[in-house]
């Protein structure tokens, strides 16, 4: 990540006579079994995304033998060679230039990969995968927070991420089915010195992409350090409803989202997100060893790449074969943390209406009110409702925006079911309008 310092979705029976209730039991079995073994095809592939695979890969890319993988150096083009190995293993089709995996430009070159998709029309359309193998060497004055001149090995920034992609992308070989879009797994060069190997996609896409439309992206940025298991998500308002398609990424993993409203110059999101391109950012968050020779393997949560990993999986498999791509939201541009403070923050006393309740629509996502006032002793304080919950469902039915939400609950009954994300996670909670007569 380049950060501050240069900014720049894997009994045996004897034989017996069948009976007409057991042969169409067997048949109605036999009819089911395609789709079992296809869902414990998935299954299985998403449980190939493993700590343990993780931590070698992260291992040999963080090898003092890489020398801190400097952009077009020889530790770099080590990386590289790894990288394309990997891709072979796992049966990743090359789609770089000249019929192999590098997009070389200069003294250096990205690493493409890609599955092609299943949907003959769709499969034009590309979502991207992204994470970069670079770090900064022996680490300069403009580039490290010292001490310079020992190798810098970056193991969270940003080999945590790459580990991350090669676990995705070898889950989605194992796949029953293709999503219908494709899916380029990009691992970017040049990431510490101005973002060069995204800018330089972005700009010039490789011959097997040419013909191809980007519609959407995943980076994955220092997933390395999930502390808490909270996780900052960036890019989520670059598309309506993004968030909640996050959020229903994250049921199986249940991790803590942070959303973040910066739109800033710092990682290989922001030239997808300048081309109008709906980009997602996964990032564990900074920490002392950022852009330190103190960046190495014995610090990484292991552990903690495999549910962001998960969570990026699912994400990316939603998109690629969701009906429709999203659309560019053209607002995420000038946004910021600023606006997010605002949208929730908590609204004056009020007199109490019947649930007790007050929200804030979201344009980003509609469909989700922001709760913004919980008046104390009422039915949404009772409930457990918090500043800051986003409310999803009323008796199960999704809203459509926050005069939905008005209309539902005013037509319930005095006790009715309600569905909040709180912090990237899904919980019901139970409000009553009315309290029992005491015995």
């Amino acid at each position: 990540m380049m950060g501050r310092c240069d900014r720049g979705w894997q009994r045996r029976n004897r034989p017996r006579p069948l009976t007409g209730g057991l042969l169409a039991g067997g048949l109605m079995l036999l009819a089911a079994a395609p789709a079992l073994a296809a869902e414990l095809t998935a299954s299985a592939a998403r449980a190939s995304v493993r700590a343990e695979d993780a931590k070698r890969h992260v291992a040999a890319l963080a090898d003092d033998a890489l020398e801190g993988r400097a952009a077009g150096s020889r530790g770099g083009r080590a990386a590289s060679a790894y990288l394309v190995d990997a891709f072979e293993r796992i049966g990743i089709d090359p789609a770089g230039n000249e019929g192999g995996y590098y997009q070389r430009f200069g003294s250096l070159r990205n690493v493409l990969g890609m599955l092609r998709g299943s949907d003959p029309e769709a499969s034009r359309e590309v979502v991207i995968v992204g994470a970069h193998y670079d770090h900064v060497g022996y680490g300069t004055p403009a580039n490290s927070y010292g001490p310079t001149g020992h190798i810098h090995n970056g193991a969270d920034d940003n080999a945590s991420g790459v580990a991350g992609l090669l676990e995705v992308a070898e889950a989605c070989t194992l796949l029953p089915q293709r999503p219908r879009r494709t899916i380029v797994f990009a691992l970017w060069d040049g990431e510490e010195v101005n973002l060069l190997g995204s800018r330089h996609f972005v700009r010039e896409r490789p011959r097997p992409l040419a013909q191809h439309t980007v519609a959407f992206s995943i980076n994955l940025d220092m997933i390395g350090r999930l502390r808490e298991r909270r996780l900052e998500v960036y890019g989520s308002r670059s598309a309506v409803g993004l968030r909640r398609a996050v959020v229903q990424a994250n049921l199986p993993t249940s991790l803590n989202l942070v959303f973040s409203w910066e739109y800033s110059e710092d990682s290989d999101h922001f030239p997808f997100l300048a081309a109008g391109i709906p980009t997602l950012m996964f990032h564990t968050g900074l920490h002392d060893e950022y852009h330190r020779p103190s960046d190495d393997t014995h610090l990484v949560n292991f552990t903690g790449i495999e549910p962001v990993a998960s969570l990026a999986l699912e994400t990316l498999l939603a998109v690629a074969d969701a009906h429709e791509a999203p659309a560019f939201r053209e607002a995420c541009r000038s946004e910021s943390e600023s606006g997010r403070q605002q949208l929730e923050a908590e609204a004056p006393p009020a007199q109490p209406q019947r649930w007790g309740l007050g929200t804030r629509q979201d344009d980003a996502d509609p469909s989700a009110p922001v709760v913004v006032r919980v008046s104390p002793q009422t039915a949404a304080a009772r409930g457990g409702l918090r500043l800051g919950d986003r409310i999803l469902a009323v008796n199960h039915q999704p809203l459509a925006d926050q005069d939905d939400m008005v209309r539902q609950f005013a037509d319930a009954a005095d006790e009715v079911s309600v569905t909040v994300e709180r912090q990237g996670t899904m919980l019901d909670l139970q409000l009553t309008s009315a309290i029992a007569p005491a015995d």
